[in-house]
C-alpha cells in the first residue's frame, strides 16, 4: 500500500523527525510504502508532491498543531493521531488502516 503522512509537534524538533522515523521503519516492516513530510522547526522539509498525494492510499496526520497545506489531501482518506501515538504505537495506526 502506498501511504503518505505529515509529522508536526508545536516546537517541531525532536518528536516530529522521530515519529517520522517510526513511521517509516514500521511501513517498512509490516511491507508499504511511505513518504513523509516533516512541517518543524526548519520549515517543511521531505515535502509531498501532488503525485505523492494522488498515488497515496491514506495519509497518516501525526501531528499536535495544524498541518500546513492540508487543502493539498482533499479526496484521500485521512487518518489524524496524536504525534505521540506515532512515537509509541505506530504499529496500530497501520492496523486502523487495513482495519
Amino acid at each position: 500500500m502506498k501511504i503518505v503522512a505529515v509529522t508536526a509537534c508545536p516546537t517541531g524538533i525532536a518528536h516530529t523527525y522521530m515519529a517520522a522515523a517510526r513511521l517509516e521503519k514500521t511501513a517498512k516492516e509490516l511491507g508499504h510504502e511511505i513518504k513523509v513530510e516533516t512541517q518543524g522547526s526548519l520549515g517543511t522539509e521531505n515535502a509531498l508532491t501532488e503525485s505523492d498525494i494522488s498515488q497515496a492510499s491514506v495519509a497518516i496526520f501525526a501531528v499536535d498543531i495544524h498541518v500546513e497545506g492540508r487543502e493539498r489531501f482533499k479526496g484521500v482518506k485521512i487518518i489524524e493521531v496524536p504525534l505521540q501515538e506515532a512515537i509509541k504505537n505506530a504499529k496500530g495506526i497501520f492496523e486502523k488502516i487495513q482495519g
